[in-house]
């Protein structure tokens, strides 16, 4: 224990893994936010501008790849490792930004947003999936939260190049003086090209990123193994992490992994917590903030056809309080920030579900909005990934991962769908309300079934939940 205690780590090494490794995190943002200022003149481009359906799918076809792609890693993480799949996600995401940019048709340009979705989706489960397994115990929390840091970056950037790219379009401008314009015919695709530039960048730096030294152990490349260690905390501390590793591998690791130790009772329940945690973590409501951020803020007296003051407001609360989260996760912990976001959350929507039955307007309402976008970004928006990282066990953590991203954007396709249907039925009040009944039940699951995991090596985490089954 006091080995633990007295290692020097070099900090410098660490914080180059986890920024390298981040960056398909920052990519993520990036390609997720950057389609938005784009819409305008895409649709009108590809004459989609009257078709509701298309123009949906063209939203959320990104999301289909997403599902895809975090399939896909599980079984690519287990077999392969996390350093090679996310250097196919960087590829995927040079690939997608150039075709995207260079479609002439909607169907390439719906094809190349599909191969971006599968980036996504691998680099969503495999960024924070690395780091957790580079970092050590003590710092693992504010590590792995710097992948939601960059996620939050990304968008920045997005929202930032999609401003800058764009020609001021004057009042009263036509839909077919939009099209002619540079916007309307060269523009929108600057918006994706300028994504080639950090995309590239990934591509090249994940070459000079090490196997991660658990999938290293795993595989019985000990050497190698201890090699990363000792790079990370010198000889005592590698000697020590390996012995730790290999006593949760060793009972299994001649066995193949099969599907159905998913389904077993020491595996099960660690699972439903993970599927549960990403469902909760797209169904908590936020997504409803950024929906009617428009109409908050046009009803608190802003002018929101600025895209700037989008990146002021929303943007950089969203910063703020994700670099606060990555101050208060080792020392509050996981399940605290997670309890206090979700009843932060619940709080927040009951006052705007009543401010819009009683029709209030204006500050007050934004103030609300600022508020929940902050209590979002300090901790399901972070913490949920970094929770997801750390549960479950060694031997299956790239495919169990991947299974929980993949409920994560499963939950994400069916808000998007549902969110109109919600808001046609009970109103902007009543969506609100049924939210802040999700995020209650959110907090109670919580509260009775996630332990905390601050402080606690992955094979100490995983010994809990195993003494538990």
């Amino acid at each position: 224990m006091n080995s633990k205690l007295t290692t020097k780590f070099n900090f410098p090494f660490l914080i180059f893994l986890a920024l390298v490794s981040a960056m398909g995190g920052f990519l993520f943002g990036y390609d997720w936010v950057v389609i938005g200022g784009a819409k305008p003149f895409y649709e009108l481009y590809f004459e989609i501008n009257n078709m509701p359906a298309l123009q949906g799918w063209a939203m959320s076809s990104a999301l289909v790849g997403c599902i895809l792609g975090a399939v896909l890693s599980g079984v690519v993480a287990d077999r392969y490792g996390r350093k090679i799949p996310l250097i196919l996600s960087a590829f995927l995401f040079i690939f997608s930004a150039f075709g995207t940019g260079y479609a002439d048709s909607f169907t390439p340009f719906i094809i190349y947003r599909l191969i971006g979705g599968l980036g996504i989706g691998l680099a969503s489960t495999l960024s924070p999936m690395y780091i957790a397994e580079i970092a050590p115990t003590k710092y693992r929390g504010q590590f792995v939260a710097i992948n939601q840091l960059t996620i939050v970056i990304g968008i920045l950037a997005a929202q930032s190049a999609n401003y800058f790219i764009a020609e001021t379009i004057p009042e009263g401008m036509t839909p077919a003086e939009i099209l002619a314009s540079w916007n309307g015919q060269t523009g929108w695709r600057w918006m994706f090209w300028a994504e080639l530039i950090p995309a590239i960048l990934f591509f090249v730096l994940m070459f000079f990123v090490p196997k991660s030294p658990r999938f290293l152990a795993k595989i019985n490349q000990d050497n190698a193994a201890l090699k990363v260690l000792g790079s990370i905390g010198g000889k005592d501390y590698a000697a020590m992490e390996l012995k730790s590793m290999k006593l949760t591998l060793i009972e299994s690791s001649a066995k193949k992994i099969e599907f159905s130790e998913l389904g077993s009772s020491k595996v099960l329940p660690i699972l439903i917590i993970g599927i549960v945690l990403a469902f909760f973590q797209q169904w908590c409501g936020i997504n409803i903030i950024f929906n009617y951020a428009e109409e908050i803020f046009t009803a608190a007296g802003y002018s929101v056809g600025d895209m700037l003051f989008n990146i002021i407001i929303t943007g950089s609360v969203n910063l703020i309080f994700t670099l606060v989260a990555m101050r208060t996760v080792d020392s509050w912990g996981r399940r605290k920030l997670m309890l206090f976001g979700s009843i932060g959350l619940a709080v927040v929507y009951a006052l705007l579900g009543g401010a819009y039955y009683f029709e209030f307007n204006g500050l007050p309402v934004l103030i609300l909005v600022i508020v929940a976008i902050a209590i979002y970004a300090m901790s399901l928006a972070p913490i949920t990934w970094v929770v997801l990282s750390e549960i479950f066990p060694n031997r299956l953590r790239g495919i169990a991962m991947s299974i929980a991203t993949f409920s994560l954007w499963v939950a994400s396709f069916i808000l998007t769908f549902t969110f109109p249907l919600l808001n046609d039925l009970l109103g902007a009040y009543g969506t609100f309300w049924v939210y802040c009944g999700i995020c209650i039940m959110g907090f109670l699951f919580i509260k009775r079934k996630l332990p905390e995991t601050k402080g606690k090596s992955l094979e100490e985490i995983e010994q809990e939940f195993s003494n538990k089954a």
